[in-house]
């Protein structure tokens, strides 16, 4: 594509850079965001854009990050295609991808304000209204309770520019020191792991490592139904490799692996110490690596050395010989990859599970060369951008709020008073949850996020949230289970409808585009933070963020020097041109490398360059079967066309008919004997938190004394324990003792 066809590409794409926005504080911005037909909320694609053209963008439901082509007629989209050229997905697409205009359409968008009046109604106001609301009755907690007495969650399924805008405008502008994002319940245990053994939060791997590998070990990863175009990459992988998947369930994933290790629950952490031990014991360890790259091997290697093939196999029903023959594939391979999802992080010992990965990695020298590496898989769309970006539990650029010299660069780049900066992280999610049960958390904003169904032991989120004076919710729809339990409704853009960046799994930024009209009032959440700015009165602290790609300018800003420095990607026009960009990406670096491994230098980002081993006993299971609650739930992915609390995918007609449309249970064949439960059964499903009733699918997919529930049915979360891994303060969603029988033991 010629430059001049590039530049007519985006100015076709993005209408929002068409218009200055800055406005003094007289409401002038909020009448030309609501009326001009060019704003970032509201407007129409320009004139300029020719029927029957074609744009690209990146998708915007989960971490891959597919390239999508979005064709136009009269300025809307009305159908797309893969991107064939685009490096993450090379021409496919997963059934969400495909169906991601659809649920734009959905009859329950929320198209303007709604604001709960003194009879409990929600009744439509104007934004003039609804935020001087937001701003009276936050300020008003604020005065009662104290500067800390609101909080905000944010997301992982919005753009990175308007996650860097709510994390500054909350905390720098209005005063908020607490604030997280739902990347929580996903992510934080692999951050936390990178953080401790890397240095800084970096997965080190390209996709094309799924194509390089000769063994590829999956844990807790249910790839062909979670990431289906990497699983569709290992396919395409001409080694032939060995793949090794380590789950208590037989996933689609592990009966199309060649090797299965059906571990028990929650054993995961003793079987990779099993595996270093077996490693070490048999010299199938790299000490060279080890001396130059590594700190605290000697240390580790005498923690594993109690981690015998007998006590490992007891802990793990995997029998010793199975153990043996995983280490030599390991040591025989001469790129090996360890890969894992929600499986690792959804732990109450996950980081450290993680870390047993990790360390698996850096004893047999996996990392930094193709087809290598310790290599967390992300869930959301944006989930990178969050951990980076947001301005929650890290502060911008992933800098430290404990840190001067890092506030001190920050309210640099940003050109505000220091003193702004918080010197303290905030609360994580489940801090925040327990600040409001105890009443020092009054006010709330939430923000593309929906815990009313996706947060642990859901009745009790629920009863919290009730407990808030104010309770604010920005979504796109206006039924979700957080959204019906709002004082105000705030309408936003969704994918699509706004432009922006958002960083996939391994670390690649991609564009979204505008290429349909948000219904009704609705605004783009950068829009909408931006009026908020003007009506608290910090606006003038972001005079200079008028539009996403300034404050992508800023993020460049933000970035530089850090082990994410994106100061080599100029623009928005080059960052489309180029496909996408991996961080880091200095302003030095070869703008044709599409592919940036990190590590290949054996340098790691600890001060001493080298990483670090980090371990710990593995701890028991906090809610281990008994005689009333016998079986042990497991939750997790259900189909490809299923995506977490389903308030978009079940907006598609298409994705509905691919998936069931209630709870279903699955259940092996000797529980369903033992407790009276016959195929397609309705039965009842009680935990010490709550029941449910659903459909019962005997199958040999999960082991006797194990049940399984897909997470996507709002009823699921009434079950799950609220425990959380010490050291990222995940939730651990994986397992709880339940009961099982049939409904008409209960009546129903």
């Amino acid at each position: 594509m010629s430059t001049a066809a590039k530049k007519e590409s985006m100015w076709n794409a993005f209408p929002g850079l068409l218009h200055g926005l800055a406005r003094q504080h007289d409401g002038s911005l909020t009448r030309d965001l609501v009326q001009n037909p060019g704003g970032f909320g509201l407007g129409q694609v320009p004139a300029k854009q020719t029927p029957d053209a074609v744009t690209s963008m990146v998708c915007g439901f989960c971490s891959t990050g597919c390239g999508l082509n979005i064709h136009l007629r009269e300025g809307q989209a009305i159908s797309l295609t893969p991107t064939v050229e685009y490096p993450v997905n090379v021409g496919m697409a997963c059934p969400k991808g495909w169906e991601s205009l659809a649920v734009l359409a959905a009859d329950d968008r929320a198209t303007q304000p709604l604001l709960r009046d003194e009879r409990g109604r929600r009744q439509p106001v104007d934004w003039p209204t609804a935020l001087a609301t937001f701003t009276q009755r936050m300020r008003a907690v604020q005065e009662r309770h104290g500067p800390h007495s609101t909080a905000f969650l944010s997301t992982g399924q919005i753009a990175t520019e308007e996650m860097a805008y709510l994390g500054s405008l909350a905390k720098f502008g209005m005063g908020m020191l607490h604030g997280d994002g739902n990347t929580r319940q996903c992510m934080a245990t692999s951050v936390v792991a990178y953080k401790q053994a890397f240095g800084f939060d970096a997965p080190p791997y390209t996709y094309d490592d799924f194509e390089q590998s000769d063994v590829i070990v999956l844990v807790g990863s249910n790839l062909c139904i979670a990431h289906p175009i990497l699983w569709q990459r290992i396919c395409r992988n001409k080694r032939q490799p060995k793949i090794v998947v380590i789950d208590p369930r037989k996933t689609e994933t592990a009966m199309s692996a060649t090797h299965h290790l059906p571990l028990k629950p929650k054993s995961d952490l003793t079987l990779f110490y099993g595996l270093a031990h077996l490693l070490i014991r048999e010299s199938w360890t790299k000490p060279e690596y080890i001396a130059a790259h590594t700190n605290g091997f000697d240390e580790f290697r005498e923690h594993v050395a109690a981690f015998t093939p007998q006590r490992v196999a007891a802990a793990t029903g995997i029998d010793a010989e199975t153990l043996l023959a995983t280490a030599r594939l390991i040591h025989e391979g001469e790129r090996v990859s360890f890969w894992w999802t929600m499986g690792v992080n959804q732990s109450y010992e996950g980081v450290r599970a993680a870390q047993g990965l990790i360390n698996l990695a850096l004893m047999t020298g996996n990392i930094g060369r193709p087809g290598t590496g310790a290599n967390s898989i992300t869930g959301q769309c944006n989930a990178m951008g969050s951990r980076l970006f947001s301005n929650t539990t890290n502060l911008l650029g992933g800098r430290d709020f404990t840190n001067p010299e890092h506030r001190q660069r920050v309210a640099e780049v940003l050109s505000i008073d220091p003193g702004k900066i918080p010197d303290q992280p905030s609360w994580a999610y489940d801090q925040i949850i327990e600040g409001i049960l105890k009443g020092k958390i009054c006010g709330l904003w939430v923000v593309a996020t929906n815990p009313a169904h996706s947060w642990i032991n859901q009745n009790m989120v629920r009863d919290v949230l009730s407990r808030l004076e104010f309770l604010v919710v920005q979504d796109m729809y206006h039924s979700t289970e957080t959204a019906v339990m709002a004082d105000l409704l705030l309408p936003a853009a969704a994918w699509g409808e706004k432009e922006g960046t958002l960083i996939n799994s391994e670390r690649r930024f991609g564009l979204i585009k505008k290429v349909a009209r948000a219904p009704g009032q609705a605004l783009s959440d950068f829009s909408i933070f931006r009026l908020i700015a003007e009506e608290w009165g910090c606006g003038e602290m972001f005079r200079n963020w008028t539009e996403p790609e300034a404050v992508f300018q800023s993020m460049k800003e933000l970035s530089r020097g850090q082990p994410c420095d994106i100061t080599g990607i100029r623009d928005y026009l080059e960052l489309d041109a180029r496909g996408g960009v991996q961080w880091p990406c200095p302003d030095h670096a070869p703008e044709a490398e599409q592919q940036r491994r990190l590590f290949a230098d054996g340098r790691f980002f600890h001060n001493d360059g080298k990483a670090r081993f980090v371990f710990d006993p593995p701890a028991e299971m906090p809610e281990p079967p008994n005689a009333r609650y016998p079986l042990l739930l497991l939750t997790g992915r259900g189909t490809a066309a299923q995506w977490h609390t389903q308030t978009r995918t079940a907006k598609s007609p298409v994705l509905r008919k691919l998936y069931p449309g209630g709870v279903y249970l699955e259940i092996n064949p000797a529980d369903a004997r033992k407790y009276g439960v016959r195929p397609n059964q309705m039965v009842m499903v009680e935990s010490q938190r709550g029941k449910l009733s659903a459909k019962a699918f005997v199958t040999h997919s999960v082991q006797p004394g194990q049940v399984f529930l897909p997470m996507h049915y709002e009823p699921v979360n009434r079950l799950t324990l609220a425990h959380f891994d010490p050291h990222s303060r995940q939730p651990s969603y994986k397992n709880c003792a339940v009961s099982v029988r049939p409904a008409e033991a209960h009546g129903g």
